[in-house]
C-alpha cells in the first residue's frame, strides 16, 4: 500500500530541485558547459544548446590550430542539449505533480528519465572538458571544469532518487483513472509561463545591479579587490560636472513626463469621441489609422519626420517651389520647442493605442444609464459628460497613478533618434544619458549606479501617488 502522506512531503524537495534546475538555464555564471575561457561568459545553459554559433564564437583560431577539435564542441553543445532537455522534463513533472495519481506516476517518470538524461550528458560534458584538457596548448584555450558541474551534477542525481523513491510510495493509479488536476493548481500552470517570464526578464537581470558597487570595466572579472561601495553613487553628488548633467538631465525628463501627464486626458477624450461616431466603417478606419502608427519603430518615425522636415523634404519643396522661401531650412535641426514636439511625435504614434482601453472601458458602462440620461432630456454632450467620462474615471485615474511611477521612464527610442547637435540639451532624457555613459562611454558601473538611483526614486512616486489617491478617491492601486 502506497504511504500517501510520505509521498506528499517528498514531492516539497522534489519541486524545489526541479525549480533549481530550471534557473540554472538562464544563469551564465553557473553554465556547466562553460569549459573553456573561450566561451563567452554571458554564455548561459540554454544558449549553449540552442546556439553553436555563440559556443564557439571566439574558437576560429583554435579550431584551425587544432587546439580544440569541432567534434569536442559538438559533443559540449549536445550535452547542453541533453541537459536542458532533462531539465524540461523535470520542471515538467513538477507541473505534473500538482494532479492526481495518475498524472503523478507520469510526472516521476518524466523527472527519472530527465534526471538520468541530465547526468548522462553532463558526463559528455566532462569528457569534452578532458578531451580540451589534453590540448597541446593550454595556456591558449584555458581549460577549466565550472565549479556549478559538481552541484548540478548533484541536483540531477537527487532529482533521479527522489523521483524513484516518488514512484515507490505513490503507487500504481487505480485501473481506469483518469487524468485530473484542482481547478486551482490548472489555473496556476496557466499562470506560470508569465510568472516564468516576468522572473527571467525583470527580476533576473536585477543581478546586474551588482555592478554599481565595483570598479568595472568592460571584459573584467568581478572580484573583492575592485570593490568600491558607495564610491560612484557619491560621484552624483560630489563631482561639479555630473551634478549639473543630472540636474539637466532630470529637468529634460521631469518637464516631457509632466507635458505627457499634462495630456494624460487625450486618449480618453478621443475614445468617447470616437465611440459618439455612428457610421460603424468610418469609425474603424478612424480607429484603425490612428492604431497604426504605434506598430511603427521609432527609426521609421524620424525617416517619416525626415521626408517631410529635412532640407530637402515636402516642406521645404512645396515653400521653395511656391517662391516663399529661397532655400530650404531643416527643422529637425532646430533646438526650438523641443519638449513640444517629442509630445506631439508621441501623440501621433501613441494616441489611438492609449485609447483602446478606454474604448474598452466606454462599452462596459451599463447602457441603462444612457437610457435614463435620454429620458430626463440629457443631450449627447450631456450623456458624454455625465454618464460616459465618470464610468472611465477609475481606469483614468488607475492609468495616471502607473503613468506618475513611470515619470523617469521614458524611453531612450524615441530620443536617440531624434537627437542631433542642435537639441541634444534639451532632449537628453535620463534613460538616453544612462544610456551614453554605460554603452557609450563605457563607464558600466555609474550608469548602473543611475539607473538603480532612477529606479528608486520611480517607486517612491507610485507610492506617494497611491497614497495621495488613497487621501483624495478612498482607492489605490496597491
Amino acid at each position: 500500500m502506497s504511504d500517501t502522506k510520505t509521498a506528499d512531503r517528498v514531492y516539497y524537495p522534489y519541486r524545489l530541485l526541479a525549480f533549481l534546475l530550471f534557473v540554472l538555464l538562464f544563469l551564465p555564471a553557473l553554465n556547466p558547459a562553460r569549459i573553456s575561457s573561450l566561451i563567452n561568459k554571458s554564455t548561459s545553459l540554454l544558449t549553449s544548446a540552442i546556439s553553436y554559433g555563440r559556443l564557439t564564437e571566439n574558437m576560429g583560431r583554435a579550431f584551425n590550430k587544432g587546439w580544440i577539435l569541432e567534434s569536442t564542441m559538438k559533443l559540449v553543445r549536445w550535452s547542453a542539449v541533453g541537459v536542458d532537455i532533462g531539465i524540461v522534463a523535470a520542471a515538467a513533472g513538477a507541473c505534473l505533480s500538482l494532479g492526481n495519481r495518475k498524472c503523478r506516476l507520469l510526472a516521476n517518470i518524466l523527472s527519472l528519465v530527465g534526471g538520468i538524461l541530465g547526468v548522462i550528458s553532463l558526463i559528455g560534458i566532462r569528457t569534452a572538458y578532458t578531451q580540451i584538457s589534453a590540448t597541446t596548448k593550454p595556456d591558449k584555450v584555458g581549460p577549466a571544469l565550472p565549479g556549478s558541474f559538481t552541484f548540478i551534477l548533484i541536483l540531477f542525481i537527487l532529482m533521479a532518487l527522489v523521483s524513484a523513491v516518488e514512484l515507490f510510495l505513490s503507487g500504481k493509479p487505480e485501473k481506469g483513472e483518469k487524468f485530473f488536476m484542482e481547478e486551482k493548481f490548472r489555473l496556476f500552470l496557466l499562470l506560470l509561463p508569465f510568472i516564468i517570464l516576468t522572473f527571467v526578464f525583470s527580476y533576473l537581470p536585477l543581478w546586474g545591479l551588482r555592478y554599481a558597487f565595483f570598479d568595472y570595466k568592460s571584459g573584467d572579472t568581478l572580484s573583492m579587490d575592485k570593490f568600491v561601495g558607495f564610491k560612484w553613487f557619491a560621484m552624483l553628488g560630489r563631482n561639479k560636472q555630473t551634478r549639473s548633467d543630472i540636474i539637466r538631465v532630470l529637468k529634460n525628463t521631469l518637464a516631457m513626463s509632466g507635458l505627457g501627464l499634462l495630456t494624460s486626458w487625450c486618449p480618453m477624450v478621443f475614445a468617447i469621441f470616437l465611440s459618439e461616431i455612428k457610421n460603424s466603417r468610418f469609425r474603424r478606419f478612424v480607429q484603425t489609422f490612428t492604431t497604426i502608427p504605434n506598430f511603427i519603430s521609432w527609426v521609421l518615425v524620424f525617416a517619416i519626420a525626415f521626408c517631410i522636415f529635412s532640407t530637402d523634404g515636402f516642406i521645404s519643396s512645396l515653400m521653395m517651389n511656391m517662391g516663399v522661401w529661397s532655400q530650404g531650412k531643416n527643422f529637425l535641426m532646430d533646438g526650438s520647442h523641443t519638449w513640444l514636439k517629442m509630445l506631439l511625435w508621441g501623440m501621433w504614434k501613441g494616441l489611438g493605442w492609449s485609447a483602446i482601453i478606454y474604448i474598452a472601458g466606454i462599452s462596459g458602462i451599463d447602457q441603462t444609464l444612457y437610457e435614463a440620461a435620454t429620458v430626463d432630456g440629457a443631450g449627447r454632450f450631456q450623456r458624454m459628460w455625465h454618464v460616459t467620462v465618470p464610468g472611465l474615471m477609475p481606469t483614468f485615474f488607475v492609468l495616471f497613478l502607473m503613468a506618475v511611477a513611470g515619470a523617469l521612464n521614458n524611453g531612450l527610442d524615441q530620443y536617440l533618434v531624434f537627437e542631433n547637435t542642435a537639441n541634444t540639451n534639451a532632449i537628453q532624457v535620463l534613460d538616453l544619458y544612462v544610456y551614453k555613459m554605460g554603452i557609450v562611454n563605457g563607464s558600466i558601473p555609474f550608469s548602473t549606479a543611475v539607473g538603480m538611483l532612477k529606479s528608486v526614486v520611480s517607486v517612491v512616486l507610485l507610492f506617494l501617488a497611491n497614497g495621495v489617491s488613497r487621501k483624495l478617491r478612498g482607492e489605490t492601486i496597491i
